[in-house]
């Protein structure tokens, strides 16, 4: 008997908090909709997806909700198996741990084997602090280049802030970069005394947060008045206009 095959589930890549937000402030009504309609969810910790999920409206019983944690212990060979779903017709979640999937997080690796498996990917709207901290800083929107995490060494660290810093003069470049919250001082610290008086620093802390702070000054100004960072999570932008 002849049987008409289902049709593949799609990937919808589902931004989440930066850190305590009001659900309102980040998330349009859109995304309560399909989000409260997926059953299966690739995760990268599965204590904070569900805690995020519950936050946002989510009130499927997760007892019967499928999770694949995606994270640095995942063995390659498991991939392809956190899209079977999408195959057999169930749509799928990838849900960053903070932002959006993909920038900044190891979501990227899923969508391309969505892509190479003809499963359809659907990016939704939510927040990026790489993309509001550039927005909000007053520098070059149309040109800029994320770094990702500068060296944990510090002489090559140094020697990265000053050749960004050189892009930064040569082409007009915005340069983004980050810091784990708890090394922020020490990475203002090295941004202060290496980087040219004249260059132009914006410091993006707690985006989207009660506690949001942002502040675009010259080195030089900064050099007077060090703001405290420890443990706020954050993003670095320099420029040269």
């Amino acid at each position: 008997m002849y049987s008409e095959k289902k049709p593949k589930g799609s990937l919808f890549l589902i931004p989440s908090g930066l850190g305590g937000e009001q659900p309102d402030w980040i998330w349009p009504g859109l995304n309560y909709k399909v989000v409260s309609e997926l059953s299966v969810f690739i995760v990268e910790d599965l204590r904070t997806a569900r805690r995020f999920l519950r936050q946002m409206g989510y009130k499927r019983d997760f007892e019967k909700v499928k999770f694949f944690l995606l994270n640095k212990h995942t063995a390659a060979e498991e991939l392809d198996d956190f899209l079977s779903p999408a195959l057999q017709g169930d749509n799928v979640g990838l849900l960053s741990e903070a932002g959006c999937p993909g920038i900044a997080d190891p979501g990227q690796v899923v969508v391309k084997i969505a892509h190479s498996k003809g499963i359809r990917v659907i990016p939704m709207v939510g927040p990026s602090s790489v993309f509001l901290a550039l927005m909000a800083s007053g520098f070059n929107g149309q040109h800029f280049l994320f770094h990702g995490y500068l060296p944990i060494s510090k002489a090559e660290r140094i020697k990265k802030m000053k050749e960004i810093e050189q892009q930064a003069y040569q082409q007009s470049q915005t340069q983004i970069f980050m810091e784990t919250p708890f090394r922020n001082n020490k990475m203002l610290e090295d941004l202060v005394k290496n980087c040219n008086p004249s260059t132009m620093l914006c410091i993006a802390c707690d985006i989207t947060t009660s506690n949001e702070w942002i502040q675009t000054r010259s080195i030089g100004r900064w050099k007077k008045e060090m703001p405290d960072l420890h443990k706020r999570p954050g993003i670095f932008l320099i420029y040269k206009p």
